[in-house]
């Protein structure tokens, strides 16, 4: 048979002094570690799914390239070699000229383009920002508590 306790506010409790209090703050700590393992087992599997799903983007996206670059270099090739004939037969240019002028500007075209690839490459950002974010939260919150 449970006794009565009076607590500090005037509420009657079931509880016999003494056991009972050090169960449920036992308890208590287990469910706040129950938590934590869970929050950080969240956290593990949310980084994953965010490296897993930007991985296929990425995949996907240089599959695309790699056959942009290759029809690329085969048209630009073709191409290249009309334009130097072009310069050479219609304008009377020397050949060794006219493949001069269009390798300068093919140079000139691939030195631009580096540069553009190089800008944006400075501002990716291969790193999960949902993850890291979410984690500095927690972090923070933690610190205030």
């Amino acid at each position: 048979m449970a006794t009565t306790v009076e607590t500090p506010r005037g509420i009657e409790s079931d509880r016999p002094p003494g056991g009972p209090q050090s169960e449920s703050v036992t308890e208590l700590l287990s469910g706040i570690i129950n938590d934590a393992q869970t929050l950080v087992r969240q956290q593990a599997e949310m980084l994953t799914a965010e490296l897993r799903e930007d991985f296929k983007s990425t995949a996907r996206a240089a599959q695309f390239g790699a056959v942009g670059v290759v029809f690329t270099t085969v048209g630009v090739l073709g191409l290249t070699t009309a334009l130097a004939y072009l310069l050479h037969e219609h304008y009377a240019i020397e050949m060794w000229v006219s493949w001069g002028i269009v390798g300068g500007v093919a140079v000139f075209i691939g030195l631009g383009s580096t540069w553009i690839s190089h800008t944006l490459l400075q501002l990716f950002n291969p790193l999960p920002d949902k993850t890291f974010n979410a984690l500095k939260e927690q972090y923070t919150w933690k610190t205030r508590s």
